[in-house]
């Protein structure tokens, strides 16, 4: 076998030199592995919710124009990186075969179940045939193969709860992982998308982190979250209104905090333009987690400037540690989050 690098930097193929995250091309041949990559048989794409968002408008619904932009995107690319959002999303699979350089260095084995916790958008990918699309739940399943890099972060499928539901929730375990970090007792928290796959979670983990003597505000733009928020006891307060209107928002976040506002602020949605709406909620040394893909680092950065807003705002990583076994925990600990997402994933 030949000797890879670490971060999969023998992959790249344009332009030289650089991480394959960043490249725009990599090189997806999967006849010969490099000693330290393991080789995975996929069955199922979770294409990150923003990606999935946008193609969605651009195919206008359309499902074989789904197949169609996903398709020519790994075929351009060797990768599932969406060229509009520049995200990728995770995957289920089978490992196949382990380079010689990780085998016995690694706690994994030929025909071990797994999800990829590394973006598409940098994992070398092959798509033999699209088998299904689940416009619903932005999951695909395909016959094809991807590769994990010596690097790359995966997380064995548990027994105890189905492989679709898993891979849901693995895909965005970094939000909830992360506000157990950033949530601290009596803190005022802000979740913007709260109905939302990510937000649920997020508002369970902050409603547990806050306390008693906190306040838990979720925003959503859906009746039908607002019911399930509501129902679901994680949110103090309820907000139905589009973070788009940053001023709007503000006002609705004034009002329902005395004019308080926010210590910690996350922005769970998968459309542009919410920036300053979670910026203008946050108080003054407050945090903004910016969880979604569809965040301009631009608007953020310079919009925070102009209105004089000094917080810290964090751009949302999507591997913390111990994130995979954290966000599984919360399936095991929420009956109800557990029962919403088996009647949507599953």
């Amino acid at each position: 076998m030949k000797k890879g690098d670490k971060y999969g930097i023998h992959r790249v193929i344009e332009p030289q030199g650089i991480l394959p995250q960043a490249a725009l091309k990599v090189d997806n041949s999967m006849d010969e592995i490099y000693d330290n990559e393991i080789l995975c048989s996929v069955r199922t794409l979770n294409i990150d919710s923003a990606s999935f968002t946008q193609i969605k408008k651009e195919a206008r619904g359309d499902v074989a124009k789904i197949e169609e932009i996903i398709l020519s995107i790994v075929e351009k690319f060797g990768k599932h990186k969406n060229p509009v959002t520049g995200s990728g999303g995770m995957f289920i699979g089978t490992v196949t075969k382990i380079g010689d350089a990780l085998k016995g260095k690694i706690d994994l084995k030929e025909g071990d179940k797994i999800a990829s916790l590394v973006s598409l958008s940098l994992t070398p990918l092959k798509i033999n045939a699209i088998k299904a699309i689940h416009i619903d739940t932005d999951q695909v399943d395909i016959d094809g193969q991807a590769i994990l890099f010596e690097s790359g972060l995966w997380a064995r499928l548990p027994d105890d709860i189905d492989e679709k539901l898993a891979l849901a929730v693995l895909d965005v375990a970094g939000a909830p992982a992360q506000t157990a970090k950033l949530v601290r007792p009596g803190n005022t928290v802000l979740i913007i998308g709260a109905g939302g796959k990510s937000g649920l979670l997020c508002g369970y983990e902050a409603k547990k982190r806050a306390g008693t003597g906190g306040k838990v505000i979720g925003v959503t733009v859906s009746d039908e979250e607002i019911k399930i928020m509501e129902e679901s006891g994680f949110y103090d307060v309820s907000i139905k209104h589009s973070a788009t209107d940053a001023i709007g928002l503000y006002e609705k976040v004034r009002d329902v905090t005395s004019g308080a506002l926010c210590d910690v602020v996350f922005s769970n949605v998968n459309v542009p333009d919410c920036e300053m709406g979670s910026i203008l909620s946050c108080k003054d040394d407050g945090t903004v987690y910016f969880f979604s893909m569809a965040t301009s680092f631009t608007k953020a950065t310079l919009g925070a400037e102009g209105v004089g807003k000094d917080i810290n705002m964090v751009m949302g990583n999507g591997y913390t540690k111990h994130h995979a076994d954290m966000t599984l925990s919360i399936l095991r600990e929420s009956r109800f989050i557990k029962e919403l997402y088996e009647k949507k994933y599953c």
